[in-house]
């Protein structure tokens, strides 16, 4: 399996995310400039330019004609993907975090951060169908009270939202009253990542302290763990094989005192069921920051500290392996 390596970023990564289809990869890094690609081929496509800071978090509407952004800037903006135009833009108090379109994309919210004393929110926005008529109404916000909101995604049917939190906790919201339903602490320290299975019904989340549970989207209880000796950094779900892969490292303060011989700056492959490691893809010449599988499950990326993406076409072996317990075939005909 040998990668294609994109580097059109001239610092470290933040958030990768392929459209529906797939054929499209998105890129946002501490550098100022969001990053189309093709995924096929790793051409870039071109660059979104309007943002003055770290661009933290990116989202795509399912027909891939939108793309929207969170900047530290103080900034939201809605850009047309086809032509790189920004085509509105909500100003903030304070960085934005998280972003996220909700199913149908008729709606989206956006996470802004707890400084200067104002207090994480969640906003929760319109999208018009033709963008001369966007306004900066907000249909709902909602203020965390306690540690700031790290990553925030919506839940089944829109119905809620599921944020996840500097001290380790993940909170469900009802994204119509903006009442908390519940509230958990199943991380010790900050959540970088939540990534829902494709059905809505559980989702990865991980976390500074070294793991990453796989959790039940209703009841927010956990139903697998993953434990590494390193800070996970993101964790995603493949969509056709019980697998899930987690990357991560140390702080990036901490990398130049590493050696790269310590193997901390792999894609680390596991079994969804069985809690067991299958793997491992090396690559990165610091932290993984953000990874992203494919939709058709065959191929992944990663977004490193290092400034580079990977993309990964994985191996037909890759999809020969199989645990005795997962071969149905030697099962007798009822």
């Amino acid at each position: 399996m040998r990668p294609i390596l994109l580097h059109g970023h001239l610092r470290s990564l933040t958030r990768i995310r392929y459209n529906a289809d797939g054929d499209l990869l998105f890129s946002a890094s501490k550098d100022n400039k969001p990053c189309v690609w093709y995924s096929a081929n790793g051409e870039r496509l071109g660059t979104f330019n309007g943002h003055n800071g770290t661009v933290w978090d990116l989202a795509i509407t399912r027909d891939s004609r939108y793309l929207l952004t969170g900047s530290a800037d103080n900034t939201c903006k809605l850009w047309e993907v086809e032509t790189g135009k920004c085509v509105y833009t909500w100003e903030t108090r304070t960085a934005v975090r998280a972003v996220a379109f909700a199913l149908g994309d008729e709606k989206a919210l956006f996470v802004t951060d707890a400084t200067m004393g104002q207090q994480s929110t969640i906003h929760i926005v319109p999208i018009e169908a033709d963008p001369e008529d966007q306004t900066s109404d907000i249909l709902r916000t909602i203020v965390i009270t306690g540690p700031k909101a790290t990553v925030a995604v919506w839940g089944n049917l829109n119905r809620t939202i599921i944020t996840g939190h500097e001290d380790g906790t993940i909170t469900e919201w009802n994204a119509d009253t903006g009442a908390k339903i519940k509230a958990v602490k199943n991380h010790a320290k900050d959540v970088t990542d939540i990534q829902f299975s494709n059905d809505k019904s559980h989702f990865m989340s991980s976390s500074k302290d070294h793991t990453a549970y796989l959790t039940d989207a209703k009841t927010l209880k956990i139903m697998k763990r993953f434990v590494t000796e390193r800070p996970v950094n993101s964790a995603i779900l493949s969509p056709i094989r019980p697998h899930v892969v987690l990357g991560g490292g140390q702080d990036a303060m901490a990398v130049t005192t590493t050696s790269l011989k310590g193997n901390k700056f792999e894609s680390r492959f596991y079994h969804a069921v069985f809690e067991d490691e299958i793997g491992r893809i090396k690559g990165h010449f610091g932290p993984i920051n953000t990874l992203a599988f494919h939709p058709n499950g065959r191929s992944f990326s990663s977004g490193g500290e290092d400034g580079f993406i990977r993309i990964h076409h994985l191996d037909d072996d890759y999809f020969d392996f199989k645990y005795d317990e997962e071969n149905f075939d030697d099962l007798p005909v009822v």
